[in-house]
C-alpha cells in the first residue's frame, strides 16, 4: 500500500511540475502576438509572417485618434511593435480631434466650380489632357490632403482593433518597402479623394480618376491581412452625382497589392459595395519589379456587391480557395481578372449570383495567360467556370491550366459550406 501510495504522490508531484515549467505551452496567444500559422498561404513562405509578436512593453500601444496612430507606426520605426486600434480613428481629423472637411485641404484659388467650367468637355475637348491654373491647384490641393490621411506601416508591426468597432476612417494605410507586418480585425471605411482628376482621354467619354486605397501593399513582403472589413459606407458610389456624364468617382482600390510585393497572405475579410476592389500587380509594364513575385494566397474571404476586381491578376502567382462571391443584381462587371502573365488558380469557391447574371461573367480576359478552376460552385451546384466563360465568350477565350499547384494551405473546405462557414465568421468583429 505505501508502495502504490508513494507511487501516486510521486506522479501527482511531477504533473504538477511539468504544468509550473511549462504554463506558455498551455495557454495560446493572445490575438496581438498571434502570428500566422504554417503553411497557411504564401505569406507563411520563407520564413513565415510574425509582425510584433515579439514586441517589448515599451513597443505596444493603444490608440484612440488618427494622431495618436501615425505617431505610434512613426515610434515603432521597425522594432517589433503592436499597435493597438480603439474606436474610429478619423484621418480627417486634426492632431486635436477636430473633424475637417475636403475644404480644408483646398488651396488658395481653387474652386470646383471653375474646374467644371474650364475643362468641361463642350469647352476643352477630349483629345488633350487637362493642364492649366486650376489642374495644378487641384493637384496642391489633393497633396494637401494626401499629406492627412496616408499612415506608413513599419516592418515588424502588427496592427489589430480592439473589440467589435475598430475603424479606420478615410485613411489610406500604407505598407511601403517593408517586411513583416500583421492587419487585422479592423474595419476600412471610405478612404475617399477629395478633389479626383478629370482625363478627357481616359476612355471615348472620359473618366474621373481618384487615389487612395483603403490599404495599398507596396513593395511589401510577408505581410497577413485578416478578419478586416472593407467598405465605401457613408459614402456609396450609387449616392454620388456625375459630371460631364460620367461618375464622380472619388474611391479607389479597397486593397491594393502592387510594385513587386510578395508572400501575401488574405485570409478571413469582408470586401463590400465597392467598384475597383483588388489589384494584384497595377501595370502591365511594371515586369522588372513584378516579375517573379506578387505570391498571393486568398482565402475565406466574402467578396460582396463588388463591380470588378475581385481580384485582376497581372504577373503573380495568385491561390483563391474557399472565398464567397456575393454577386449583385446590376452593375456587376467580373471577378477574375486575367492579366498578363498572371497565373491565377480558383478553386473550391462559392458564388452566389442573382437570376440573370450569367456564370460566364465571373472571368475576364485582359491579356492571353492560363488559368486553373476547379471544383467552384455556382448557387449550390458545379460549374466549370473556364468552360462556361469559353462557351459564353469566344471572343475572350482563355487557356487552362496555370502552371503550378499550390502547397500553402491549411484546412480546405467543401465548397458548398463555404457561404455558412465565411459569412459567418469573416470580417472585423468576428476574430476568435
Amino acid at each position: 500500500m505505501r508502495t502504490a501510495r508513494c507511487h501516486a504522490l510521486i506522479t501527482i508531484a511531477a504533473l504538477a511540475l511539468t504544468a509550473l515549467a511549462t504554463p506558455a505551452q498551455a495557454k495560446p496567444p493572445t490575438t496581438e502576438r498571434a502570428v500566422l500559422a504554417p503553411n497557411d498561404g504564401w505569406a507563411a513562405a520563407d520564413g513565415g509572417t510574425t509582425g510584433g509578436s515579439a514586441a517589448d512593453p515599451a513597443h505596444i500601444y493603444t490608440v484612440t485618434t488618427w494622431a495618436e496612430f501615425r505617431k505610434a507606426l512613426a515610434d515603432a520605426a521597425g522594432s517589433p511593435s503592436v499597435i493597438r486600434v480603439k474606436g474610429t480613428l478619423d484621418a480627417l481629423s486634426d492632431s486635436q480631434g477636430t473633424s475637417l472637411t475636403c475644404d480644408d485641404y483646398a488651396a488658395d484659388g481653387y474652386s470646383f466650380a471653375t474646374y467644371l467650367a474650364t475643362y468641361d468637355p463642350a469647352v476643352w475637348g477630349r483629345d488633350t489632357p487637362v493642364s492649366g491654373e486650376q489642374e495644378d491647384l487641384r493637384a496642391a490641393s489633393a497633396k494637401n490632403q494626401d499629406a492627412q490621411i496616408k499612415a506608413y506601416v513599419p516592418a515588424n508591426t502588427t496592427i489589430v482593433g480592439v473589440g467589435r468597432d475598430a475603424r479606420i476612417l478615410g485613411g489610406s494605410l500604407q505598407v511601403k518597402d517593408v517586411d513583416n507586418v500583421i492587419i487585422r480585425n479592423l474595419t476600412f471605411e471610405d478612404a475617399f479623394d477629395c478633389f479626383p482628376q478629370w482625363d478627357p482621354t481616359d476612355t471615348e467619354l472620359g473618366n474621373w480618376n481618384s487615389e487612395y486605397d483603403n490599404l495599398v501593399l507596396y513593395g511589401a513582403t510577408h505581410v497577413w491581412v485578416d478578419h478586416n472589413t472593407f467598405t465605401d459606407g457613408r459614402r456609396p458610389d450609387s449616392e454620388q452625382p456625375y459630371y460631364y456624364g460620367r461618375l464622380y468617382q472619388q474611391h479607389d482600390g479597397e486593397l491594393d497589392i502592387v510594385r513587386g510585393s510578395d508572400l501575401v497572405t488574405v485570409s478571413w475579410n469582408v470586401l463590400a459595395d465597392h467598384d475597383k476592389t483588388m489589384l494584384i500587380g497595377n501595370s502591365d509594364s511594371a515586369a522588372a519589379t513584378d516579375r517573379g513575385k506578387l505570391r498571393v494566397t486568398l482565402h475565406h474571404n466574402q467578396f460582396k456587391n463588388l463591380v470588378e476586381r475581385a481580384p485582376r491578376v497581372r504577373f503573380g502567382q495568385v491561390d483563391t480557395y474557399n472565398n464567397h462571391y456575393v454577386v449583385q443584381q446590376s452593375g456587376y462587371g467580373y471577378s477574375f481578372g486575367i492579366g498578363i502573365e498572371s497565373q491565377l488558380v480558383a478553386e473550391k469557391n462559392a458564388f452566389t449570383m442573382p437570376t440573370g447574371v450569367s456564370a460566364g461573367r465571373i472571368l475576364k480576359k485582359w491579356k492571353d495567360s492560363p488559368v486553373t478552376t476547379a471544383n467552384n460552385y455556382v448557387n449550390g451546384k458545379y460549374v466549370d467556370l473556364l468552360a462556361v466563360h469559353n462557351a459564353e465568350v469566344p471572343e475572350e477565350t482563355l487557356r487552362p491550366d496555370a502552371g503550378w499547384t499550390p502547397t500553402l494551405r491549411t484546412k480546405v473546405d467543401d465548397p458548398r459550406a463555404v457561404p455558412h462557414l465565411v459569412d459567418g465568421a469573416a470580417g472585423a468583429g468576428k476574430l476568435r
